[in-house]
């Protein structure tokens, strides 16, 4: 009876101790829980996303070795329309709806928005539109991680907390850049700051989804910017103009978008038959021009861009090929195109500023898109993840001059102020940009 009760008087002094622990380092029990529902998380969106980069480069190599799919463009927009209209009207919204989750968690999001993104952004790659990937992997991500929000029971602080790291996973994951990822998913949904109690789950999340997606090997593309000068103060002037002509791309893409997309829905309001015209428009450009480059991702024209001179206006007609594609309705976002406009915008600084080519596209790979999306610091690491620390500075410069040029604008609609660019917009302090 003695040695029963000193037992027991010995599980429960262990037991007061373990909860005493647990309340002197609360961190401790938050790490293992973040932990442990990040490997979940980095387990399956990395394998979606290894899957989805297979299938990607299936659905080019299709294409690129059966011309005559671009002909069946508008048949394409017409089905993805038709998907869309009649069946995933609450999933359309795709990007801003996981910011808006991610600003005010309601609903789950429903799981069909991974399968409806992922068939729409492969038949837009396989027939010739001009889109990119990370919208895909991040809506595959943010819709497979909102089902797990009830069965781990997470409160709705925990919720958005999931999202963002959804959100860091996927897009780490596909790109091959972890630390940007991470990043990333912290920094898109509220401009000027960063969410910090999520910061280990991002970067959990992040981290093993690439490490995930490694170990399938999926395809990565890799890049190459060759010599880069030592700093100094002609430099820093250099890159500083490169940033300014960045950052005025960035913001004629976002309020393209915007215009184009308004326009389309304005003549056509019928989505199907809105991207049907559009996949036309497209498909007939091709066959005028004579060249495929313009669509799809464009890999091995951005690839091109860091060490052979491109015709000044590759830039520009992709970025109509790709607003066109989007502003219709076809699916697969705008970050790889927004890679292949910086770079080639970059590529064409080269002939005027006198810094190395592959410099300046590297430069404008990165700095566009931080413009474009309003996310300085992902793209930063972004940079120095892809092409090597080296060019940290000048990457760092080109980006927040293209942040800081781009204004209140932005290709996410949802996105809202936290701390404005300058005293001028205090204004818009808690406005999404979609109001602006």
């Amino acid at each position: 009876m003695q040695k029963r009760n000193r037992k027991g008087s010995r599980a429960r002094s262990t037991k007061i101790g373990v909860k005493f622990f647990f309340r002197k380092h609360p961190a401790i029990p938050y790490i293992g829980k973040w932990l442990a529902i990040s490997s979940v998380l980095g387990l399956c969106v990395g394998s979606v996303s290894a899957g989805f980069l297979f299938s990607l480069e299936w659905a080019t190599s299709v294409r690129e070795n059966h011309l005559w799919l671009i002909a069946f463009l508008p048949v394409s927009g017409l089905a993805i329309g038709l998907l869309y209209q009649y069946f995933g009207k609450d999933v359309e919204a795709g990007n801003n709806l996981l910011i808006e989750t991610i600003h005010r968690p309601g609903n789950t999001i429903p799981f069909k928005m991974a399968p409806f993104v992922y068939v729409g952004t492969i038949a837009t790659h396989l027939f010739g539109g001009s889109a990119g990937r990370e919208g895909t992997a991040l809506q595959m991500a943010g819709a497979i991680a909102d089902q797990f929000s009830k069965p781990f029971r997470l409160s709705p602080a925990d919720r958005k907390v999931l999202i963002i790291s959804a959100v860091a996973a996927g897009f780490g994951s596909v790109f091959g850049t972890p630390l940007a990822g991470a990043v990333f998913g912290l920094e898109v949904f509220l401009i000027g700051r960063i969410k910090y109690d999520a910061i280990f789950p991002a970067f959990a999340s992040a981290i093993l989804a690439d490490a995930v997606t490694r170990m399938w090997k999926a395809p990565h593309t890799h890049y190459a910017i060759g010599a880069i000068p030592d700093m100094g103060g002609l430099h820093v002037v250099y890159a500083i103009a490169a940033g300014i002509v960045f950052g005025l791309c960035a913001a004629l893409f976002s309020r393209a978008m915007r215009t184009v997309g308004s326009v389309f829905k304005a003549k056509i309001p019928f989505l199907p038959l809105r991207s049907f015209v559009g996949g036309g428009v497209v498909a007939v450009a091709v066959l005028l021009i004579g060249t495929t480059k313009y669509i799809g991702l464009g890999i091995p024209t951005l690839v091109a861009s860091f060490d052979q001179q491109l015709p000044a206006y590759d830039f520009a007609v992709k970025m109509v090929f790709t607003i066109v594609t989007l502003a219709a309705g076809f699916k697969g976002g705008e970050v790889t195109p927004l890679f292949f406009i910086g770079a080639a915008l970059g590529n064409t600084l080269a002939l005027f500023i006198p810094l190395p080519m592959g410099l300046l596209a590297g430069m404008g790979f990165v700095a566009v898109f931080a413009g474009a999306t309003n996310t300085p610091l992902a793209c930063m690491l972004m940079g120095m993840e892809l092409f090597g620390a080296q060019c940290g500075i000048y990457v760092a410069i080109a980006c927040i001059v293209s942040y800081l040029l781009s204004g209140p604008y932005g290709i996410y609609l949802k996105q809202r102020v936290g701390e404005p660019k300058n005293n001028r917009f205090n204004a818009y302090i808690g406005k999404q940009l979609g109001d602006l």
